[in-house]
């Protein structure tokens, strides 16, 4: 019996023995590097900045009436901190009673304003036809720089309070609005489906799917709404503005006063950064998912 001869096996595969190249490890940065380096950044640039300023104030490229040194305002920042040779403040009120007021009167017009803008953007996000009534007057408001109306503001309502928050809550409207409404109508439709089928109400699509969607967007129009108000602050108090920082800053200007100008100036931003930090915190608390998903 003639046996057939099978094949010649495959020889198995070799290993291979080349030795892989050395990877270095990903090497982190400690934390406290980072927040040092966090903190360090803003220091050092304001010590840049100062030091230019100083520079620029002694050069003589311009008078100390426009270009004060920095030790001049610093002077000017006491003395209306203070009472100074029997005068309190800057008009009889401190600069820390200034900035009180004009907050007060930002959180009553921006409040004002974000209120109505989160509304309207919810019913312009969840209602075509009320969209399309109102979308077009939110865009030409939100153009309209605010010296633009607040004269007509003033004929109005008078010289008080009123013209003044009702600027701040026109001004802080707009951004709300068109940030809410926008978020709104970006909700994944099928979550909207899936609620409804559910067997959840038209209501309840909207308190459990639309606002939970919509939320960060919104809080992202709340802080630029309140820069808004920072910004139109010094035009809602042009007149009968004192006590007010901005009141302040126009009575100071005035005069020529430019170190208490600047004091106003720099009270106003500060204040603005601590206030949208705090947003911004909040922020984080309430939607901790952003920017992890």
């Amino acid at each position: 019996m003639s046996t057939t001869p099978s094949p010649p096996q495959a020889a198995p595969p070799q290993a291979d023995l080349t030795p892989l190249p050395d990877v270095a490890p990903v090497r982190r940065r400690p934390r406290g590097t980072a927040r040092l380096r966090h903190v360090a950044l803003p220091f050092g640039s304001l010590l840049l900045f100062l030091l230019l300023w100083q520079l620029l104030a002694v050069s003589g490229t311009w008078s100390e009436t426009l270009v004060p040194p920095p030790a001049k305002v610093w002077s000017a920042f006491i003395e209306v901190s203070t009472t100074h040779d029997g005068v309190r403040g800057y008009n009889g009120t401190t600069l820390i009673e200034h900035l009180g007021i004009s907050l007060r009167r930002i959180a009553l017009g921006a409040g004002l304003g974000i209120a109505l803008g989160v509304v309207f953007g919810l019913l312009m996000g969840t209602v075509g036809w009320v969209r399309s009534l109102f979308e077009p007057w939110i865009t030409f408001l939100r153009t309209l720089p605010p010296l633009a109306y607040f004269s007509l503001l003033i004929i109005w309502l008078g010289i008080n309070e009123e013209p003044k928050i009702t600027l701040l809550a026109v001004a802080a409207f707009p951004p709300v609005a068109v940030s809410t409404t926008t978020a709104v109508t970006a909700v994944s439709q099928s979550l909207i489906e899936a609620a409804r089928a559910l067997g959840g109400s038209r209501w309840d699509v909207v308190k459990d799917v639309v606002v939970p969607s919509a939320l960060p967007q919104t809080l992202t129009g709340i802080r630029l709404a309140v820069g808004v108000a920072y910004s139109s602050l010094v035009a809602a108090e042009l007149v009968n503005g004192l006590p007010g920082i901005g009141g302040m800053v126009k009575d100071a200007a005035n005069y020529n006063n430019t170190p208490v100008v600047l004091v106003g100036i720099i009270a106003i931003g500060v204040s603005g950064l601590l206030i949208d930090g705090l947003l911004l915190r909040l922020e984080r608390a309430v939607v901790p998912w952003r920017g992890h998903v």
